[in-house]
């Protein structure tokens, strides 16, 4: 509480006791002499403490302007070592910033080298492949073309088989399909059935052999004029009668001889004069020479035509009930079954698949 308030309200019951007590002259003064004095140790104490209050304040205000200058300072300082800090920053980013440019730079450079490299290998690469499929091709092309001279598989089956173990060599995946398919065209050729060209050849030497002793169809046998007379002279222990009987019989032999009744299918064969019969034979050969011929230059469709050819000349011209006519259709017939499995196996999925290859798809 205010000092200067407690004395106003100590006065006034003072001052209301003294409206209401008579005034004595000697008393007053006693009793405001303790008031007066109690009065300035209050205000004495009011002012020491008030004193104190603004020493403390002022000691405080000045540490807290210490504090400040203090803080102000250390701000300033840490303002500079930020705006150094800073500045380094900059310094380092832009520093960063170049050192990057030149790493790009560089990247790039290295992509473009790589990139580069990568297309040197991989037309290298394309290289060895197209000259490894182009070798291939022409091998088995030339394999393709000694079987079909030859006859037999045995050279394109080698073929393929080295050029199976080139492509696994290579190891290369988009040769894959290739690899395949040789696999596919090994196994087809190893399960197809070839005729023996040797064996069909001396089958065709034997019927041009036989073609001689052939009979025609309209032969007729002839009894010589030596046999005839030789039959006629008289033996010594023959008699009149029997001498008689034998010469009746041969005239009678004869005489059946100038007529025969036959039957021939083809007309053409019954027009056939003795000096034409040669050339029918001769013609006959020769059909059968020019289906050798064609099945050695592996003309195997112009040697079925002379084949089919002379089974028809022998069929229409030569005699069908004879033992040795029935043996040459028998040989025709055997040699027109073989010709039918003289065709080599072909290697079109292995080309398709080396055409593939070579078009790089």
């Amino acid at each position: 509480m205010n000092p200067e308030s407690m004395n106003v309200e100590s006065a006034a019951p003072a001052a209301a006791t003294e409206a209401v007590t008579p005034v004595a002259a000697p008393a007053p003064q006693k009793a405001a002499q303790p008031v007066a004095r109690s009065l300035l140790l209050a205000l004495g104490a009011v002012a020491l403490l008030a004193l104190l209050l603004s020493v403390m304040l002022w000691q405080r205000l000045s540490a807290t302007q210490e504090q400040l200058a203090r803080q102000s300072a250390d701000s300033g300082a840490h303002a500079v070592e930020a705006r150094t800090i800073a500045r380094q920053a900059q310094d380092q980013a832009r520093e960063l910033a170049a050192r990057l440019a030149v790493m790009e730079a560089r990247l790039s450079e290295v992509a473009l080298q790589r990139t580069q490299l990568e297309e040197l290998m991989q037309s290298l690469s394309r290289s060895r492949d197209e000259n490894l499929v182009v070798d291939i091709e022409s091998s088995i092309r030339l394999a393709q073309q000694q079987a079909q001279l030859t006859g037999s598989v045995e050279p394109l089956l080698a073929a393929l088989k080295t050029a199976e173990q080139r492509v696994t060599r290579a190891a290369q995946p988009r040769l894959t399909p290739l690899q395949r398919a040789i696999a596919r065209d090994v196994a087809r050729i190893k399960a197809t059935t070839v005729s023996d060209t040797p064996a069909l050849l001396v089958k065709m030497d034997e019927l041009v052999r036989l073609a001689d002793e052939l009979p025609l169809a309209n032969a007729v046998a002839t009894t010589s004029a030596t046999g005839t007379v030789a039959a006629l002279k008289p033996r010594r222990e023959d008699s009149v009668a029997s001498w008689w009987q034998r010469s009746l019989q041969l005239v009678g032999n004869e005489l059946r001889s100038l007529v025969r009744v036959s039957r021939i299918e083809q007309p053409e064969a019954a027009l056939l004069s003795p000096e034409q019969s040669f050339f029918l034979r001769e013609n006959f050969k020769l059909k059968l020479l020019n289906a050798r011929l064609g099945l050695l230059s592996r003309q195997l469709e112009s040697a079925r035509v002379d084949l089919a050819s002379a089974s028809v000349a022998l069929g229409k011209y030569f005699d069908a009930s004879s033992r040795k006519t029935q043996a040459a259709a028998s040989l025709l017939q055997q040699m027109q079954g073989q010709m039918k499995t003289m065709e080599l196996p072909r290697v079109d999925e292995t080309l398709a698949a080396l055409a593939t290859a070579a078009a790089g798809r």
